[in-house]
């Protein structure tokens, strides 16, 4: 049965193995089947025939009894295929035939990935064609975030600030390749539909003004200093304040799919007036996040060093989780530890935004709980920190941001990162052609 002298390129090449096509009726497994097909491998299998098509036939035996490619006999069949292509092994004996069977299925597992080939593979796929559904090649979306993730270097290079007044007016809506950003006001049920037409997003990622003056509180008593927001900066009473909160929650969840998860930064001072807010809207809170932040900020008797996300579910339908225990390769738990905003990295984007966030931080709250090409929707954009984490994360962004300087910053951010420009939506002209129309009326 062994054969333990050097086969010769007859023996090679001994089997005819010119494809046929096979009834798929009439194909049957090959003794027990040792190997299991879980409906997920069999979800890839048929998405991979479909792009592709049948590259690699069956291969059976004379009896059409199959040695190899049962789970696309499988894939085939829920594709309502009549008859696939396979090979017949007409020289081997029954015993030959099960190790066979055996041999193929268990020497592909000592294969392994090379990490940093793979991650170049991909990177470069998806620079030749940026829309390009990477799960065809069988991978999950948790495994290619690990596999392409720049985790290391997510940060962006923010352009000079450009003096004069904005060129966004209110109303105007921006058109970033797959990304859109509206300049309006969240508590306005016409923001939505205007932005999001008939889409729904996959999560929501919001960061609210904290009913707190910002100087004092954000700005601290350093050189940059930031005027208040255009609402919730300390005027409004706890009933007001759980109004506004209550408000855009509601509204975003009209526009959300069932199973979306819902991202909500607060302070302590407004978290307990966040939970009172959300707590008729929202079927349950699923956990609550620190921000641990290196160092700590402003402060009266303690000085804070964390903020909170908390992160609540809209319906039943399962949401997606990307995390998995780490199975994937990313480890997360409920304490995030990210630069704030006093690093050196950051102090460009804190002199145009008070509250800013990491990059890193969104873009790691995105990779947990969407999949590629899911819409990200963000009520208060401010300067485009989640549109630009979801760019790096290959995810579409829908922002609504009120302040029209705020609307500039991040276009520019976003037109600095990816060297593309920004189309106004009605008018179909570019952002820096609407800029020099605006200074030479202005001039005029």
């Amino acid at each position: 049965m062994t054969n333990s002298t050097r086969p010769t390129n007859g023996d090679a090449l001994r089997h005819d193995l010119k494809p046929v096509p096979v009834p798929i009726g009439e194909l049957k497994p090959l003794g027990r089947q040792s190997r299991r097909h879980p409906q997920h491998q069999i979800a890839k299998l048929v998405e991979s025939l479909r792009e592709f098509g049948f590259v690699l036939p069956i291969v059976v035996d004379a009896m059409r009894r199959v040695v190899a490619g049962w789970a696309l006999v499988l894939a085939a069949q829920l594709l309502g295929l009549d008859v696939v292509p396979a090979v017949t092994i007409v020289d081997l004996s029954e015993v030959q035939l099960r190790m066979l069977k055996l041999t193929l299925n268990r020497l592909a597992e000592d294969a392994s990935w090379d990490v940093q080939a793979l991650r170049l593979e991909l990177t470069e796929l998806l620079t030749i064609d940026p829309q390009i559904d990477l799960q065809l090649t069988g991978f999950s979306t948790g495994e290619l975030d690990v596999a392409v993730s720049d985790s290391d270097d997510l940060e962006d290079e923010l352009p000079p600030t450009e003096p004069g007044p904005a060129i966004t007016q209110p109303g105007d809506i921006w058109i970033l390749e797959k990304h859109r950003v509206i300049c309006a006001d969240a508590l306005q049920a016409q923001s939505y539909l205007r932005l999001l037409e008939r889409e729904h997003a996959r999560m929501i990622f919001a960061d609210p003004p904290y009913n707190v003056p910002i100087d004092g509180h954000a700005s601290g008593l350093g050189k940059t200093k930031h005027r208040d927001f255009a609402m919730a900066s300390g005027e409004m009473s706890s009933a007001e304040f759980e109004a506004f909160l209550a408000a855009f929650c509601a509204l975003a969840c009209e526009h959300a799919v069932d199973g979306s998860l819902h991202f909500i930064c607060m302070d302590w001072r407004g978290v307990g007036q966040l939970l009172n807010a959300t707590g008729p809207i929202y079927d349950e809170q699923l956990n609550l996040c620190v921000w641990n932040k290196p160092r700590p900020g402003m402060g009266s008797f303690y000085r804070s060093k964390h903020e909170l996300i908390s992160i609540f579910k809209k319906g039943r339908a399962p949401h997606i989780n990307n995390v998995q225990l780490g199975r994937n390769g990313r480890n997360r738990c409920n304490v995030w530890d990210y630069q704030n905003s006093w690093a050196q990295s950051r102090k460009s984007k804190l002199s145009l935004h008070p509250t800013v966030k990491p990059v890193a931080l969104i873009a790691d709250a995105i990779r947990d709980c969407t999949n590629e090409h899911d819409i990200v929707l963000d009520p208060f954009g401010g300067v485009g920190t989640t549109l630009i984490a979801a760019e790096r994360t290959r995810r579409w962004a829908r922002l609504i941001e009120i302040d029209p300087g705020n609307v500039d910053v991040t276009i520019r951010r976003w037109q600095h990162l990816t060297g593309k420009v920004a189309m106004h939506a009605e008018t179909d002209e570019p952002f820096g052609q609407t800029r020099t129309a605006k200074l030479e009326r202005a001039r005029g």
